[in-house]
């Protein structure tokens, strides 16, 4: 039986349930001749079947069967258990938004310390899971949603050919979707002010969606003509980004003296109940910016905004360690795909024959 990419509006219950049905699937396959009590592995079947909670349900399952003799089972669950955490804190709004990148930066964050064979496992694990989801996925229409992912080239493990490149806007798609935050009739004007605020903090500054919507009115600073933001990445790294006062000054204003009286930890960006705003209603946002201004890429939802900005800086800049610095990557391999698209280097090859 085959199953919607995202048959619910959370992106943590989608992913949960892809890794249920993935783990389901290898419980069926791995050998099982030193499996001492069979009904241990019919409870974990049985359990899958009918649907876990969340993520620690999965684990325990998984731990059931390795202590009833499946040993082949922790090869896939200790991946797929740090990957949920990774994806879960960059909080995408669909799982189609999971890229090449983002799965190279998971594997060089998390095996950084590991065994060239861990590596191995880890790899496997990621192309086996978005393999099956590639093969189980289909919509209303009978169409299915492909990854391709391939992962030749990462963190010391070098393949035969190159890397997956990552879906970005040129500088003057760049320009006309900023044009487009201004010009697009959000429903009100106080909203409309947080909702652009937040896009072009993430536009203009590179963080990730979660590291905007983690901040807090105490963390953005004006410094005469420019914003000092303090960002907490992952692991809880601080680190800096500035942005042109100019750019956000009126929507920020505008935002800050329109939002809740009380709003949960202070955070800059919520609901008008003062909860904390969801990465899946940003994404949706810019989706809405992007196909108004007749912009259309493989990848719509708001981690897209970070890989423009990356590739415009690295552009301009031809600096790798400062492109590593302003997206706060733990490794440089990280930030160098964002060198896929050099046009002086481009141009050079022009030269060639006259």
């Amino acid at each position: 039986m085959r199953y919607p990419l995202d048959f619910k509006d959370d992106f943590p219950l989608n992913l949960l349930f892809w890794m249920e049905r993935f783990i389901y699937s290898k419980l069926n396959s791995l050998s099982n001749h030193q499996v001492s009590d069979k009904k241990e592995i019919i409870n974990a079947l049985n359990s899958l079947r009918r649907g876990i909670a969340d993520i620690q349900d999965l684990k325990e399952v998984c731990r059931q069967c390795r202590n009833a003799g499946l040993i082949g089972i922790n090869t896939y669950i200790q991946p797929l258990l740090k990957l949920y955490d990774y994806l879960t804190y960059l909080g995408l709004a669909s799982i189609k938004e999971v890229d090449e990148e983002m799965l190279k930066e998971f594997l060089t964050i998390h095996t950084s310390a590991l065994s060239d064979a861990t590596k191995k496992n880890y790899r496997m694990t990621l192309l086996n899971f978005f393999g099956f989801i590639d093969k189980q996925n289909e919509d209303d229409e009978g169409t299915s949603y492909n990854f391709h992912i391939e992962l030749k080239n990462w963190g010391g493990l070098r393949g035969k050919s190159g890397k997956k490149l990552p879906s970005y806007m040129n500088e003057k798609e760049v320009h006309r979707f900023l044009s487009g935050i201004d010009s697009f009739p959000f429903k009100h004007e106080s909203l409309g002010a947080r909702n652009r605020l937040v896009l072009k903090i993430i536009i203009y500054t590179g963080i990730r969606v979660s590291e905007a919507l983690n901040l807090k009115i105490k963390d953005i600073m004006l410094d005469g003509d420019f914003f000092i933001i303090q960002v907490r990445g992952k692991g809880n790294k601080p680190r800096v980004v500035m942005i042109k006062s100019k750019n956000i000054h009126y929507d920020f204003s505008n935002w800050i003296n329109s939002r809740p009286n009380e709003v949960q930890d202070d955070l800059v960006f919520c609901n008008q109940k003062g909860k904390k705003l969801t990465q899946a209603y940003v994404s949706r946002i810019v989706e809405q910016v992007l196909l108004t201004n007749g912009i259309r890429k493989e990848k719509n939802g708001a981690h897209m905004l970070r890989h423009s900005f990356a590739t415009l800086l690295y552009q301009k800049s031809q600096d790798l360690v400062l492109v590593q610095e302003a997206l706060g990557h733990a490794s440089l391999d990280t930030s160098r795909i964002y060198t896929h698209f050099d046009k002086q280097k481009l141009k050079s090859t022009t030269e060639i024959m006259n």
